[in-house]
């Protein structure tokens, strides 16, 4: 079926182009009058963007073993009304992603779904930081090129070392959130005025950074590809600046909720706010605004971490951190605009993720419309999980189409 998109803005290649599109025999490609007698649908676009599919390099979920925070049939729905086509699933569930079988579980339940899973294999055990994974098993026999612990960070320096030489073997990456867990043990939030205030432990920024100029000093000694996930402090920008600078193979990303909130959000004691790393100050989320236009770092990530009802409605230093962040990432991008604009937010979920992932494939299409109006609640939602601070709100910002594996997909509701 041919649908003919009037006054659509496509952006490719760093550039905007508006005009009319036409979706035709699983492509998207500009109309010409030639083609005018092959329309069956015609969509007026005016004021909707088009890019290449979104690409988001962190999410959750729960299964296996924990269903009830996220299927994988809830998480791809997710996923898809959120506009992204690939996404790099960590391996925190219950059992540990960890051997060619449970990749191939994953492989195999999410095939029937639009989205494509990319699995991040634990590099380590149980993501216990100690004995090493089938990582070679992993990767040969079922293709996994990413690996981590995901949402443990690989403190463990002589692991780290020997992760990254052995992923040389077949040019794999480690993907690692740099944290010292010691330095923010029992930390619920920044550390800082705020902080003090609340009377809450804090999680200094120094976590953060030490972690980051440790492992930059391992990857000086041994080569290795590695991407820092989730970058929240100044300092943990500059470290990253340096090293591209120096010639270094290494990659980061930011989560979309750091560019949005600070540690002042958290006065109210909404344990929806509560995620790690925590919200930082504002001359943090400038320094990370910085970082995305100087191409320090690469993509912006959802980093979506569902929770059930009871591990996040509860005291909020017993809460669990984390939040659900598919469905309002593009109301997220639409409040950021003003401050990075189209072109940059377009390419750190498009170009950037896909250069971090050597990623490669058939052509797929998120069409969106900025300023379409909608109630993020229980009707609207596809997760089974609704930890975010916007939640029973109404939001800007909607995807329309994906366009994915020769199909044109509507997004309802």
């Amino acid at each position: 079926m041919a649908v003919l998109f009037k006054g659509l803005n496509l952006y490719a290649s760093g550039k905007s182009t508006q005009g009319d599109f036409v979706f035709d025999q699983g492509i998207l490609k500009p109309f010409h009058d030639s083609l005018k007698d092959t329309i069956e649908v015609e969509i007026q676009a005016d004021g909707w963007h088009a890019s290449s599919g979104w690409i988001d390099l962190r999410v959750m979920a729960g299964e296996p073993g924990l269903e009830y925070k996220e299927t994988l049939e809830t998480l791809s729905e997710a996923l898809a009304y959120g506009g992204f086509s690939h996404a790099v699933l960590l391996p925190n569930t219950e059992p540990t992603i960890q051997s060619k079988t449970d990749v191939d579980f994953v492989k195999s339940k999410s095939a029937r779904f639009t989205p494509e899973l990319i699995v991040q294999g634990a590099v380590t055990k149980d993501t216990h930081g100690e004995d090493f994974t089938e990582i070679l098993d992993m990767h040969y026999q079922s293709g996994v090129k990413v690996f981590g612990d995901g949402i443990v960070p690989l403190s463990n320096s002589d692991r780290f070392l020997k992760a990254i030489q052995y992923l040389q073997k077949f040019d794999g990456i480690l993907f690692d959130h740099s944290y010292d867990p010691l330095l923010a043990i029992f930390g619920q939030m920044h550390e800082g005025e705020i902080s003090t205030h609340l009377g809450m432990k804090g999680i200094p920024s120094m976590a953060e950074e030490v972690a980051i100029h440790k492992n930059l000093e391992l990857i000086r000694y041994a080569g290795g590809r590695v991407h820092f996930q989730t970058l929240s402090t100044i300092k943990g920008v500059e470290l990253i600046r340096q090293a591209k600078a120096e010639g270094l193979s290494v990659t980061s990303d930011v989560s979309l909720y750091q560019l949005l909130f600070t540690d002042s959000d958290l006065a109210d004691f909404d344990p929806n706010y509560k995620v790690k790393p925590p919200f930082r100050g504002e001359e943090d989320r400038l320094a990370l605004l910085a970082g995305l236009q100087d191409g320090t770092i690469d993509a912006i990530v959802s980093n979506h971490q569902p929770q059930d009802f009871d591990a996040k409605f509860m005291e909020f230093d017993l809460a669990s951190f984390g939040m659900a962040g598919l469905q309002a990432f593009l109301p997220g991008l639409v409040q950021l605009e003003s401050e990075l604009g189209w072109e940059l937010l377009l390419e750190k979920i498009t170009k950037g993720p896909a250069d971090v992932l050597q990623l490669k494939g058939p052509e797929t299409w998120t069409i969106f419309d900025p300023s379409e109006k909608w109630k993020y609640d229980s009707s609207a939602n596809k997760s089974l999980a609704s930890n975010h601070p916007w939640f029973g709100q109404e939001l800007q910002g909607k995807v329309k189409y994906v366009i994915q594996k020769g199909q044109l997909i509507g997004i309802d509701g």
